[in-house]
């Protein structure tokens, strides 16, 4: 059996990636064998993202900074959602979604997905609900 190993780290400056909406994604440290994989997401301000949707993930948001507004779309279900620090939501597969952020400061956020995100293929591009930055 292979012994777990201890990690730990720090928020780098640089993102790692880019999602397929468009914020910037820096990775956090995970489990071997997790059910869930960690991230930190930003948008900077005055930017909208992509609208998309995931094939097989499901995500938990939790807001540290900054302030937008999350439209989601699931089935006939449809609403607008004001986000700031300490707001936290859920994005249920299928559900359609897109972020922008309102506020002078950057909007950021530690993402949970189930399970873990298998790569950029994953997001499906759906119609913008607002138009989307250059």
């Amino acid at each position: 059996m292979t012994r777990p190993s201890l990690r730990t780290s720090h928020l780098p400056a640089e993102p790692d990636t880019l999602a397929p909406d468009g914020s910037e994604i820096r990775f956090l440290p995970g489990t071997e064998g997790g059910a869930a994989s960690l991230v930190h997401c930003t948008l900077p301000p005055g930017r909208t993202s992509l609208a998309v949707r995931h094939r097989t993930v499901e995500e938990v948001w939790f807001v540290t900074a900054g302030a937008g507004e999350l439209w989601r779309r699931l089935a006939e279900d449809e609403t607008v959602t004001p986000l700031c620090a300490g707001t936290s939501v859920t994005i249920p597969l299928g559900t359609h979604f897109q972020f922008r952020c309102t506020s002078e400061d950057a909007l950021t956020f530690v993402i949970v997905t189930l399970p873990p995100w298998p790569g950029m293929g994953e997001a499906v591009r759906v119609a913008d609900h607002w138009p989307v930055s250059p």
